[in-house]
């Protein structure tokens, strides 16, 4: 018969288990210090920088503009996103051709799958899309209402 050496494999199996213990500790105590560190630096910028009252210029008067909130970027986010989805919904679209040779889906069901995703899948993404652009466009104007 076959003469295995038991006291290695478990040996093997002891030291992953230490290494995979140490790692998740090691990972424990890596979130509390970013933690901590992201607590105390957000306190920092705050206190010294965005309620500052120094009259900052160039870069750092755009910097300070950006971490206060004065520059908004969500308009160019959310088109982002919306390309983005609309290439995910057309491209995995085509999964559901991919399942017919993987055998047992029926064919009829998966090109039905596929042209309901691609045909539906774009209009449901920009229905989305529209309703946060209401949202952003919402914000946009009250924030000229308030200015005048």
């Amino acid at each position: 018969m076959y003469n295995y050496d038991t006291t290695s494999l478990m040996n093997g199996l002891t030291n992953t288990m230490n290494s995979t213990s140490n790692a998740v500790q090691g990972i424990y105590i890596w979130t509390i210090v970013a933690t901590v560190l992201a607590i105390v630096g957000s306190i920092l910028i705050y206190f010294l920088f965005i309620k500052s009252k120094t009259n900052f210029k160039g870069g750092l008067k755009t910097l300070r503009d950006y971490l206060s909130g004065d520059l908004i970027h969500i308009e160019s986010l959310a088109k982002m996103f919306y390309y983005a989805g609309l290439i995910y919904v057309i491209l995995t679209s085509i999964n559901s051709l991919i399942t017919i040779g993987i055998g047992g889906a029926d064919a009829g069901s998966c090109i039905m799958a596929f042209f309901a995703q691609l045909l539906l899948g774009p209009i449901i993404v920009r229905f989305v899309f529209e309703i946060i652009m209401m949202f952003i466009r919402i914000w946009k104007n009250t924030e000229n209402l308030k200015k005048k």
